[in-house]
């Protein structure tokens, strides 16, 4: 096997090419791997889960801050030449030069060719091990990285070399849409994990209880990897702009509740994310709110306790992209009774000034929804091999502004429907002709904008049902609108909850105090 960084069709590190020799393995390195492979052998997760954690990181800010890690050949003797782990280590390999460094065509290509090796040993060998829910997490999140990064990278034809367009031609099936989606869906097949997931809530299995593992001796890889495909696959069909499909396939996953997916912080926030987002694209907006909400609460509460992980930053853009979605989809869909009061504290410092704009529906409104939207939304791509005639145009843009537009396009639509609701909020009951003279249309065309209401606040549901996101309903009998506001029931269980936390945390403030 050639040495990974031994290419010469793409820009490398100028400092550290010159310095790095791919053959050269510190004694640090070579105690890692050795142990790392003796811990993967020995099924001691503990231990598998701290090096790869701690000590992977440590090690690449110590001596690889901006040059790759020794070649898989120069690390294989520590290892007995191992097959699988070689392989699992050049996915380390691959994802350290991702992070640190600008892959070459060539090493997109040799990536792509290490993950089809990897999951088919998965797939159709005996894999005998346990790994941390963490890493394998990490290999299904990388791999669709590697994916959108690829197209983005393809995408962008002007600035390629003859050499590259001629790798291109020849490396055709690289990171193919096909390929990559066959890939996940294999390994959610295969892992046969719908149907574990469904034994689990008859109680019949225990794979939520244990979060993935196994703890009869055998192997948590296929199974895992399986249920991170699922959330894999939602996050391909977003990046496709294919939400409905993307639900559909995070479908067997119960979002509600906990779940294997909630244990690794990375896992939680993608899926609630791409999931939130999807259903904003498909009208399902208090379905939107809902799970946006409950996510930044979550982080809000807990993301001190990430300050030291390698994510830390990546928590944090989410974060903010989320927030920026809850904007958007309480602009479209005002339901703030839905949304707790620290997130709407935060919501109101980030984006209330915006939010009060946003809902006027002018030209200003249009450049914030665009802005919003441009700043939260997915990294769109187009899977297509492109034109390699001249002359050579950039088209990495073209997915981007599809979906900007649509979602434009929707927003402009809402426009009328704004007036409707102001005065359907201040009736019970309004005769069609003084709602048209108000409104300043004639009654044919009043009914049409009531029907358009009544279209834009109801969607279909992932279980095909029609689902209302509207806070008012309404009904016309005769030429008479009745309207009928859901009150939504206060919720006092969270106030008091709140009061009794703080009372027990003064009275054990008390208990500490010594009195004379």
């Amino acid at each position: 096997m050639a040495a990974p960084f031994d290419y010469e069709d793409g820009p490398q590190h100028p400092a550290s090419a010159a310095a790095y020799d791919p053959n050269y393995v510190p004694d640090s390195v070579k105690s890692f791997v050795s142990h790392l492979y003796r811990y993967i052998r020995d099924k001691n997760v503990y231990e598998i889960h701290q090096m790869y954690e701690t000590s992977f990181q440590t090690l690449s800010d110590r001596h690889f801050k901006d040059t790759p890690w020794p070649s898989v050949d120069a690390v294989a003797p520590y290892v007995d030449n191992d097959h699988v782990f070689c392989l699992l280590y050049r996915e380390m390999w691959f994802r350290h030069l991702y992070a640190r460094l600008s892959p070459t065509l060539r090493q997109r290509i040799d990536s792509w060719d290490n993950y089809c090796s990897l999951f088919q040993v998965v797939l159709h060998g005996v894999v005998n091990m346990q790994l941390p829910n963490q890493w394998l997490w990490d290999m299904v999140d990388e791999f669709v990285y590697q994916f959108q990064s690829f197209c983005q990278y393809r995408a962008k034809m002007k600035t390629k070399t003859e050499q590259e367009i001629v790798l291109l031609r020849q490396f055709d099936q690289a990171w193919n849409v096909y390929g990559v989606l066959n890939f996940l869906q294999a390994l959610v097949e295969k892992s046969t994990i719908i149907q574990i997931l469904e034994q689990d809530k008859e109680g019949l299995e225990q794979f939520t209880a244990t979060d993935g593992y196994d703890y009869n001796g055998g192997s948590n890889v296929l199974k895992v990897l399986g249920y991170f495909s699922m959330v894999g696959l939602l996050r391909v069909h977003c990046l496709l702009g294919d939400c409905h499909t993307g639900l559909k396939c995070l479908l067997p996953v119960d979002i509600s509740q906990p779940g294997v997916y909630t244990c690794v912080i990375g896992s939680h926030i993608t899926t609630i994310y791409h999931y939130g987002f999807a259903n904003l694209m498909l009208r399902r907006y208090v379905e939107a709110i809902r799970e946006f909400n409950k996510m930044l609460l979550y982080i809000y509460k807990t993301k001190q306790y990430h300050q030291k992980s390698a994510q830390y930053e990546q928590i944090l853009k989410k974060n903010e992209q989320m927030y920026a979605l809850l904007a958007i989809s309480l602009s479209l869909c005002p339901q703030l009774s839905l949304v707790e009061e620290t997130v709407n504290s935060q919501l109101r410092e980030k984006y209330g000034e915006k939010m009060l704009r946003m809902q006027r529906y002018d030209d200003e409104s249009d450049a914030l929804y665009d802005e919003l939207f441009s700043y939260a939304c997915p990294k769109f791509i187009t899977p297509s091999a492109p034109s390699y005639e001249e002359p050579l145009v950039n088209y990495n843009q073209e997915a981007y502004r599809l979906q900007l537009k649509l979602f434009l396009h929707e927003v402009k639509q809402q426009q009328l429907l704004s007036g409707v609701r102001t005065f359907l909020k201040v009736y019970s009951t309004i005769s069609l002709g003084k709602l048209a003279t108000y409104m300043e249309v004639d009654e044919p065309t009043l009914r049409t904008i009531l029907m358009t209401f009544k279209h834009k606040t109801h969607a279909v549901g992932s279980d095909g049902k029609v689902i209302s996101n509207a806070d008012i309903d309404f009904y016309i009998d005769d030429d008479m609108i009745q309207v009928v506001e859901s009150k939504t029931a206060k919720r006092y269980g969270d106030y008091f909850l709140r009061q009794i936390v703080k009372l027990e945390g003064v009275m054990t403030d008390l208990d500490r105090v010594k009195l004379e």
